[in-house]
């Protein structure tokens, strides 16, 4: 997982912003970095957390990983994006993976919600409404990661009322 532009940041910082190396899949690595997500997220509950009392901590669970990607994303994405030289490296991916999972939390682990929450991320995610566009402007890591927190609180409370509503029934 060498790559010249980012070569000059250590490799935890590498693995963990572009998430394992799914920033690097083209087309489209934040799509990429999503789609890991999901997956990774439904690997955790359907083989981790698919009994009780586990099955009753899942949405704290998804929460708590949401922070972690948060807090150990910024200082990430902020040394790779500065071993680049370039302001929000497109694989760059940790953001994406703190909003999806972000938009995951207390969603039902069932394919219907999983490829929901996925539309939904990417769709806030890519049109970035007032006031997400703002929270690009912060300095380095910070703001590459905020926007998609940003995008993903969106998703998650359009989730939570396709879900209160029974549209994801």
């Amino acid at each position: 997982m060498t790559n010249p532009e980012t070569s000059r940041a250590p490799l935890w910082a590498r693995l963990t912003a572009t998430f394992g190396g799914t920033g690097y899949l083209k087309p489209g690595p934040g799509s990429w970095g999503s789609a890991a997500t999901v997956l990774t997220w439904w690997l955790i509950a359907h083989n981790l957390m698919a009994k009780e009392p586990a099955r009753s901590y899942q949405a704290y669970v998804c929460a708590g990983l949401a922070l972690v990607a948060v807090a150990v994303g910024i200082p990430a994405a902020t040394m790779v994006a500065r071993a680049s030289g370039k302001k929000d490296p497109q694989f760059v991916v940790i953001d994406e993976t703190a909003g999806q999972l972000i938009t995951l939390v207390a969603a039902p682990v069932a394919w219907k919600s999983l490829l929901a929450a996925f539309i939904l991320f990417r769709a806030f995610d890519i049109v970035k409404p007032p006031p997400i566009r703002l929270l690009e402007r912060l300095p380095e890591g910070t703001g590459i990661v905020l926007d998609d927190v940003g995008a993903g609180l969106y998703a998650l409370a359009v989730m939570q009322l396709l879900l209160r509503f029974g549209v994801l029934t």
